[in-house]
């Protein structure tokens, strides 16, 4: 029986773009944005950010190397936060509504620039906050891994207390949902164009 729904945020309730972001460093000057990011995972500085293995200003004077002119904090953020385009209101009802019935959590590869920003701003349109929609939320900066690594969801499973088996998790990465079914957890996979509210919630 499905009692908790375990959701990514990226692609799933955010939507994102990679191209805007990738524009956004290469107006800064970095000409090999290219090989740092990806659809679903990225490498580098940006890897590192996202797994906790470095902090902010690290990541900041890390990118710096690879753009020849002098850049603020504020520019390399703004550029950064570019990759989120937003959350359409609607995904936030659901998120209410399907509260009632369920206990919602998160679990999300992200970093702490974009959580303590355009993120947490994006969850305030309804005039709440991010945990005014979740029971718990699980981020791979904090867990120091990021999926699919089995670890995350190990930590998600400890951390939020749930149960694999009675937990469905949504996330727009096929390869992320086949390793939590691996696990033991049931698996929806929301491919782009797809709104999870629409993904039927068997027991």
């Amino acid at each position: 029986m499905i009692k908790n729904l375990l959701f990514d945020l990226g692609g799933v309730i955010m939507d994102i773009r990679r191209q805007n972001c990738e524009d956004a460093f290469r107006a800064l000057g970095m000409a090999d944005i290219g090989d740092f990011l990806g659809d679903y995972g990225q490498t580098g500085p940006f890897a590192a950010l996202e797994e906790g293995a470095i902090e902010p200003p690290q990541f900041r004077d890390e990118l710096r190397r690879h753009i020849p002119r002098p850049v603020t904090d504020a520019e390399i953020d703004a550029a950064f936060n570019r990759f989120l385009i937003g959350i359409p209101v609607k995904r936030l009802e659901m998120l209410r509504q399907l509260r009632r019935r369920y206990r919602v959590y998160m679990l999300s590869n992200t970093n702490p620039i974009m959580w303590n920003s355009k993120i947490a701003d994006e969850f305030r349109q309804e005039g709440l906050t991010r945990e005014d929609y979740f029971d718990g939320m699980v981020t791979s900066f904090e867990a120091k891994c990021y999926k699919p690594d089995p670890a995350i969801f190990r930590y998600a499973e400890k951390t939020l207390d749930i149960d694999p088996d009675e937990t469905l998790f949504f996330d727009d990465s096929r390869a992320n949902v086949n390793a939590a079914i691996a696990l033991g957890f049931k698996g929806a996979h929301v491919p782009p164009g797809t709104e999870f509210y629409k993904i039927p919630i068997i027991d």
